[in-house]
C-alpha cells in the first residue's frame, strides 16, 4: 500500500493586490539580493560586481547611490557584519567579506571539502558568528541557472562555517538551493529550494537538533532570496510562477531532462510579468500573499520591507523597485514552532 502523502500547509490565502512600483537607480543592472544596513539603507550586489548602496530620502526618494566595493566576480546574497562590513556570497569567487571603511575584498571561503566552491547563493549569519549559506548547483554556474533548475539536478547544498573554522556541509542534494535565513530566535535555518517549490528546514537546537522538514510547501511560484523582517516573518520572492511543463519535466526521466533542459534554456524565455511577495511566519503560515500581473519589473528575486516600503530587486532589471507596502496584520502566531 503506498504511504500517504504528509499533509501540506496552503502556500497563500488570498492574493492582495501589489501596488505599482518605482525604480530607482536604474544604472544598477540586475541587484539580485536586497539587503538593509544598521541605518535601513538598502545593500545590492550587482551585475558589474559592484556593491552598491542606496540611500532614500523620508520622501522615499533616491537621496544617493554610491559604490561601496567591486568583488570581481557576481554578487549574489549579502548581509551585514556588526561591524559595518559585509559578507558576501559571489556566484564565481565563493564567500567573500567587504571591509567596513576601505571597500577591502577578501575571500572567507572558495571551496569545502577540497572542492571549489561554485554559485554561493546566499548567506546568514548567527549572534555566535557562524555563518550559513547556499550553494544553488554543483552542477552548473550562474550563466546557467535555468538549465540547473530544468534538469532538476538536486545538487544544491547548505554550508556552514564556524569562527576560526572550515566550510562544511550541513545539507546536500537541496533541488536548486537558495535564499537562507535564520527563526527568530535561531532555533532553524530556513532555506529555500527554487526547483522544488518549498521551504525547507533545518533545526538548529532543542531535541530536534539536526532534523530537517518542510516550513511550507506547494508554494505558488520559484523561491527566491530569503528575507527576516518585521515581526519575525520571512518575506521570499517568487522569482516567477508556477510551470506546468517544468512540473511535468521534472517527472521525467533523468536523461530526458538533460537532453530537454539546453534545449529550452537556449530558447531563452523572457520572465513571466507577474511579481509576487510572501511573508511567512516562523511555523510555516503565509500571512501575505502580494502579487501583481502584467508588471513591468520582471523575475523579482529578492524582497524585504524598510519602512512602509516594500523593497524588490531582480537577477536581470535595472533598478531597484520601490512600492507602498500595503497595510496588513503580520504579526506571527503565539507558539511559532508547534510540536508536529
Amino acid at each position: 500500500m503506498p504511504r500517504p502523502r504528509p499533509r501540506t500547509r496552503p502556500a497563500a490565502g488570498a492574493a492582495e493586490p501589489l501596488p505599482p512600483a518605482r525604480v530607482l537607480a536604474p544604472e544598477a543592472h540586475g541587484p539580485e539580493h536586497i539587503a538593509l544596513d544598521a541605518r535601513g539603507r538598502i545593500l545590492t550586489g550587482t551585475a558589474d560586481g559592484a556593491i552598491r548602496r542606496l540611500t532614500l530620502s523620508p520622501a522615499r526618494g533616491l537621496v544617493r547611490s554610491e559604490v561601496l566595493a567591486h568583488t570581481g566576480g557576481r554578487p549574489l546574497g549579502l548581509v551585514p557584519c556588526p561591524d559595518g562590513g559585509l559578507l558576501v556570497c559571489d556566484a564565481r569567487r565563493g564567500l567573500l567579506r567587504v571591509g567596513p571603511s576601505d571597500g577591502s575584498v577578501r575571500v572567507v571561503a572558495d571551496e569545502v571539502a577540497g572542492r571549489p566552491l561554485r554559485f554561493c547563493s546566499n548567506v546568514a549569519v548567527a549572534a555566535d558568528g557562524t555563518v550559513y549559506f547556499t550553494v544553488s548547483s554543483r552542477r552548473h554556474g550562474l550563466e546557467d541557472w535555468l538549465r540547473d533548475i530544468l534538469e532538476n539536478t538536486a545538487t544544491g547544498q547548505l554550508l556552514r562555517l564556524r569562527p576560526g573554522g572550515r566550510p562544511e556541509v550541513l545539507l546536500d542534494g537541496l533541488r536548486f538551493a537558495n535564499g537562507v535565513a535564520l527563526a527568530p530566535d535561531e532555533a532553524y535555518l530556513a532555506v529555500a529550494e527554487s526547483a522544488a517549490y518549498r521551504i525547507s528546514r533545518l533545526w538548529l537546537t532543542g531535541g530536534r537538533a539536526g532534523e530537517r522538514d518542510v516550513l511550507v510547501r506547494d508554494l505558488p511560484g520559484f523561491p527566491d532570496n530569503l528575507t527576516r523582517g518585521p515581526g519575525g516573518v520571512f518575506w521570499v520572492a517568487l522569482a516567477g510562477p508556477r510551470e506546468p511543463a517544468v512540473d511535468l519535466l521534472h517527472r521525467a526521466p533523468a536523461a530526458l531532462r538533460g537532453a530537454a533542459a539546453p534545449v529550452v534554456a537556449g530558447l531563452r524565455p523572457r520572465p513571466r510579468p507577474t511579481v509576487r511577495a510572501l511573508a511567512i511566519g516562523p511555523d510555516g503560515r503565509v500571512v501575505r500573499h502580494l502579487v501583481r500581473h502584467r508588471a513591468r519589473y520582471r523575475m523579482a528575486t529578492s524582497a524585504c520591507v524598510s519602512g512602509g516600503l516594500l523593497v524588490l530587486g531582480s537577477l536581470l532589471e535595472r533598478g531597484v523597485a520601490v512600492c507602498a507596502l500595503p497595510p496588513g496584520d503580520i504579526t506571527p502566531p503565539a507558539h511559532p514552532h508547534p510540536v508536529e
